[in-house]
């Protein structure tokens, strides 16, 4: 028997670890140990990527100390962009949108108005934006992209006429 630590109803890498039932999901979410060992995981994973989550309330999160260290990993390997999607997705189920958002918005300030994580760029436009639950959401983080995407004449994740026109 294999287990995750972010589980999700689809399967992974891990061909042994089975997918999650929404059974299983309204279960966790009902157990508040669960629930509190999922923000400690989350937390451990972003330390280990230099970031700090620095509200629990609202799923803010900042630069850790080590940031500069823990981002030349993440511009290394691409593996990780693929362990943040996941986590990105399995915050989305178990009711943690906002913390979602918060994670999306992170790597897209640093992808496209920072530029300290270029090789995660095209993973936080082609995978992190689209784990976002909430259209609105996912509009504005489209948009917050399209504004600091450069040339944004190449921008290719929404379509330029609505945005010109956004808000």
């Amino acid at each position: 028997f294999s287990f995750r630590l972010f589980p999700l109803r689809e399967h992974g890498m891990n061909w042994r670890a089975k997918p999650l039932t929404c059974q299983e999901i309204q279960a966790f979410k009902k157990s508040k140990e669960v629930m509190q060992r999922f923000i400690r995981a989350y937390e451990l994973m972003l330390r280990f990527y230099g970031i700090i989550l620095i509200n629990k309330e609202t799923g803010e999160l900042e630069r850790a100390e080590n940031w500069a260290e823990r981002f030349q990993n993440l511009n290394r390997f691409g593996h990780n962009n693929l362990r943040i999607t996941r986590i990105l997705k399995c915050l989305g189920e178990m009711g943690y949108e906002h913390y979602q958002v918060h994670l999306v918005r992170f790597f897209l300030t640093e992808t496209l108005v920072k530029e300290t994580l270029p090789n995660v760029k095209r993973s936080a436009l082609d995978y992190f934006l689209f784990t976002i639950r909430s259209k609105q959401k996912r509009r504005e983080l489209v948009y917050y992209a399209w504004q600091h995407f450069k040339p944004r004449d190449s921008f290719v994740w929404g379509p330029h006429d609505k945005l010109l026109k956004y808000r």
